[in-house]
């Protein structure tokens, strides 16, 4: 594993760590981006199990560029209306090591106009 893997990895792990101390009884809003396309997950760590997913990859969204903050926003407020239905208010936002800047921070503001709280 390179360096750079090493300190990602590090980076990761401590924000999860500090993230399950928190919210024992909340879901986690995860998200994953690449250098093409921006994932985001509601997971509920107790059951392992993922409630709600969306992503650029969806046809819905296909179509518009999966690398630009426009579709982190459009996957931020499509999670929130799965979440909610679903029942899911309340989350814990894991950012996955990544800056919160950017398509990250335009995924979590659309998640929150769209009625999730964290």
């Amino acid at each position: 594993m390179s360096k750079q893997a090493m300190r990602a990895a590090r980076r990761k792990g401590s924000i999860r760590r500090k993230i399950k101390r928190v919210a024992t009884d909340r879901a986690r809003l995860s998200v994953y981006r690449t250098g093409l396309h921006i994932y985001a997950q509601v997971i509920i760590d107790d059951k392992g199990e993922t409630v709600a997913a969306a992503s650029t990859l969806e046809k819905a969204l296909r179509a518009k560029s999966g690398a630009n903050v426009a579709a982190a926003k459009e996957v931020g407020k499509l999670i929130a209306e799965r979440a909610l239905a679903k029942g899911i208010k309340d989350v814990v936002f894991d950012r996955g090591g990544y800056m919160y800047h950017g398509r990250v921070k335009a995924l979590a503001d659309a998640a929150r106009e769209g009625g999730l709280n964290f």
